[in-house]
């Protein structure tokens, strides 16, 4: 599927983290990508993240998953909603759903949250501290946004969800399957189920704190260092005050802190690796067997499809002579011919690489250790 009635140029200008935008089925076709059922059954698995939330208008109980399969068979009539994290990972038909949004960098992109809901079914006004396109998949949803939010805001006391105290309600749309609902970072906003059998997918994006990169990276650096790398002063002189802490102590400890957070290459390096991190790492997707070296030769000799694992983050960086590339927390240095299938596999998707790419040996070994990691794989023939 793609957007043919949608310009990416002037959302980036005009409404990217900057206010909400309704658009109306910009798909050369719509097809709804999953069925009720096949999300349930994926809400019983105990590797993927799910809740049921029950009731609506102020009195909202939350089950988190893997829910048994009777569970639904007793719902009653109570409104319901039940959310699925990262269906992308499972799904091959809604992982598609994303590619028509990559003029936002994959780096950015978190994840695809699917909801099914019941006739009344929400999970009440709140925000979000990213951004998100909500995409009707199947029924209707009454969608409404509000104010701007911040840490301040003040939210009713329940346990499970960060619903809003005080929704001011300034637009208010009912969607349709196709249509898109773009929601910027702290816009308030209560979606809820017009009718039964109401699914939306949730195309979210990542946007670190910086309290986090701090903490994570300096968690990270710490881990490397050496603890013999002291404060040290052999041109000590003696102080008219033994309580100063002098002018000169600060400025050496100050440059020991500093100095180590300052270097870029580093830092690239680690984010790289930090932000390719699987949103599920205790998943395993590691093959049966491993792929050997011959097979990955005989597969690219013959033109084999090489297919993305949905779930594995792919990034690079320009680096000297070449790029480092990043692979579910790994960093490859590709350099002597192997940095353009570098740029292409993490362009594309699946990708047949044609022979020019496939020259260096480099290549097939990066391709194997790809594959043995469970990020890449050879498609089968029906």
């Amino acid at each position: 599927m793609a957007l043919v009635r949608f310009d990416a140029a002037a959302f980036l200008r005009d409404y990217w983290q900057k206010k909400p935008l309704l658009i109306r089925n910009p798909w050369s076709q719509w097809i709804n990508p999953l069925d009720p059922d096949e999300l349930a059954g994926l809400a019983c698995e105990p590797e993927v993240e799910s809740r049921l939330v029950i009731g609506a208008q102020g009195s909202w109980a939350v089950e988190h998953g893997p829910l048994a399969a009777a569970r639904f068979a007793k719902l009653g009539q109570e409104p319901s909603t039940l959310l699925v994290q990262a269906v992308d990972h499972h799904v091959p038909q809604v992982a598609e759903l994303i590619a028509p949004f990559r003029f936002i960098p994959d780096w950015r992109i978190d994840d695809i949250m699917v909801s099914y809901a019941t006739d009344g079914g929400g999970v009440g006004p709140h925000f979000d501290q990213y951004d998100v396109f909500l995409i009707q998949g199947h029924g209707r949803r009454r969608w409404r946004v509000g104010q701007v939010c911040d840490a301040d805001s003040p939210l009713l006391p329940h346990d499970e969800l960060r619903l809003l105290a005080n929704f001011e309600a300034t637009d208010e749309w009912v969607l349709e399957p196709g249509d898109i609902l773009y929601v910027p970072p702290r816009i308030a906003h209560d979606g809820v189920a017009v009718g039964d059998d109401c699914m939306t997918y949730s195309v979210g994006f990542r946007a670190p704190s910086r309290s986090e990169l701090i903490a994570h990276y300096v968690d990270d650096m710490v881990a490397e260092m050496d603890d013999d790398d002291r404060y040290c002063d052999p041109e000590l002189a003696e102080q008219a005050n033994p309580g100063e802490i002098s002018v000169e102590a600060l400025a050496t400890l100050h440059q020991m802190v500093c100095g180590a957070l300052a270097d870029r290459q580093s830092f690239a390096r680690w984010f790289g690796e930090y932000s390719t991190t699987p949103k599920y790492p205790e998943v395993d997707w590691t093959p049966d067997e491993p792929v050997s070296l011959e097979e990955v030769r005989l597969h690219l000799a013959n033109g084999t499809t090489l297919v993305r694992n949905p779930a594995s983050r792919f990034s690079f960086i320009q680096a000297d002579e070449g790029v480092d590339l990043f692979v579910d927390g790994h960093c490859f240095s590709c350099r002597d011919g192997s940095e353009a299938f570098a740029r292409k596999i993490c362009a594309e998707s699946r990708l047949v690489a044609d022979a020019k790419l496939l020259q260096p040996d480099s290549v097939h070994v990066l391709v194997m250790q790809m594959a043995n990691r469970g990020a890449i794989a050879f498609e089968q023939d029906d």
